[in-house]
């Protein structure tokens, strides 16, 4: 079925802008026929994966909120004072980009999650 674009834009607003936007593109590495193996094989990837303290770091913009992440995780005991003092002299010295690239919103879907 063909359909112009200006109808498509009329009735599919949202649609069209995905269509034409490079950035939201997903690549398709392979092609399953059996539903339930394709479940498994896509989900795998973080498949019981929990977040750690440099996940969190990794998704602040600057070093007010590292330190609040920081500070939030240790007071929970989730992270020990030892290794808190160490990570709070990494940003401080070297900047939170240290601990890696900024995670934007959407991190994992992008990756397989979901």
């Amino acid at each position: 079925m063909e359909i112009d674009k200006k109808v498509l834009k009329k009735m599919f607003p949202n649609l069209a802008k995905e269509i034409e936007e490079t950035q939201q593109r997903v690549g398709i590495s392979s092609v399953r026929s059996e539903v339930k193996d394709a479940e498994k094989a896509s989900s795998k990837r973080f498949a019981n994966y929990i977040p750690d303290v440099v996940d969190f770091i990794r998704r602040c913009d600057n070093e007010q909120q590292a330190d609040e992440i920081i500070g939030y995780l240790e007071k929970r005991k989730e992270i020990g004072p030892e290794y808190a003092k160490r990570l709070r002299k990494q940003v401080k010295e070297k900047g939170i980009r240290s601990f890696g690239p900024k995670k934007e919103e959407g991190y994992y879907s992008k990756r397989g999650l979901v």
